[in-house]
């Protein structure tokens, strides 16, 4: 069983055998997002007791894009509770690239949340009274969890906000179906804003760990999110987190996860540990290319999918002690 400095070793190896893989490329349809230096590589391991592992790129900041969407799913069923939020959408996974325009055919809701159509519909829950309350109050949770405070890059969310006008027809068809509310813009504000946040690959790290550490910040010992609802935003991370990579990144991965097109993934190991991985460079379906590799090199060395029956019922907190 590898020690703790064994642990920082391995993930230094993994920095190290990846760092010269240039597959992918840097989303541009967002044009701030093609500033990005896709050389960028950052790994980030954040333990339940609240030890932080670390190589590469992991201070440097970008912005959580779809990373925010489980987090926003989170918030609503917090403010408002289940039967509300399944009113407005379903928690099946889609098969569809994350900014397809489709519903279910039959309720009209969005698939999931994790898709735009399913973010939109659960940022017009979680609004507020006004486009400042609703977005300082998802901005105050996530620096909660990240253990500092944190803020939007207001470059990207103008970026976001002048181009996306397929986001805006999709709000309009959920408005068309009652899925919404008329405030459209003001949702597509919160959107817009969730996706914007700054972070680096330590804060996401941390995020996570809070996530797995039942919803309390492992270092600042706060309560972040209600443990009640972590189940259902885990679930749907697990089914839904990578897209249309989803049901091959349960097969070969195997914990909860959930990437963003600024070049972050999240993974969720329940009440063990945090991970974060951030590279610019994406595959065609929008997910971090060596971030896919790490998570996978990760999942392998310590049994961490859900269901490897060769490492069933192992501890990783064991395992590294």
């Amino acid at each position: 069983m590898p020690n703790l400095p064994q642990l920082q070793s391995f993930i230094v190896d993994l920095h190290e055998r990846f760092k010269g893989n240039n597959e992918g490329a840097v989303a541009t349809y967002i044009p701030e997002l093609g500033k990005a230096n896709p050389d960028d590589f950052g790994i980030c391991l954040a333990t339940v007791d609240g030890q932080v592992f670390s190589v590469g790129d992991c201070a440097k900041e970008f912005t959580i894009q779809s990373i925010c969407k489980p987090f926003a799913f989170q918030m609503a069923l917090e403010q408002l509770g289940r039967e509300e939020v399944f009113k407005h959408v379903s928690v099946e996974p889609s098969g569809e690239a994350f900014n397809s325009i489709e519903l279910e055919p039959t309720t009209k809701r969005p698939y999931n949340p994790m898709v735009n159509a399913g973010a939109i519909a659960t940022a017009s829950l979680i609004k507020g009274g006004s486009p400042e309350a609703g977005i300082k109050a998802f901005i105050d949770q996530m620096g909660r969890a990240a253990g500092r405070p944190l803020h939007l890059d207001d470059a990207v969310f103008a970026s976001e906000s002048a181009t996306g006008n397929r986001n805006r027809a999709i709000a309009y068809l959920l408005l068309n179906w009652g899925m919404i509310d008329p405030g459209v813009e003001h949702t597509l504000h919160q959107y817009f804003a969730q996706c914007s946040l700054l972070i680096n690959c330590r804060d996401l790290a941390m995020i996570a760990a809070t996530v797995a550490n039942t919803g309390t910040n492992p270092v600042s010992g706060k309560e972040v999110f209600d443990m009640k609802y972590l189940k259902d935003m885990l679930s749907v991370m697990f089914t839904c987190g990578l897209y249309d990579y989803a049901g091959e990144w349960a097969y070969h991965v195997g914990f909860p996860a959930k990437s963003g097109v600024g070049g972050g993934i999240l993974g969720v190991v329940n009440r063990q540990l945090g991970i974060a991985v951030y590279s610019p460079r994406l595959d065609a379906r929008g997910n971090s290319v060596r971030g896919i590799l790490v998570c996978k090199a990760l999942a392998d060395e310590f049994g961490l999918h859900a269901f490897d029956v060769m490492n069933f019922g192992s501890n990783f907190m064991q395992s590294v002690m």
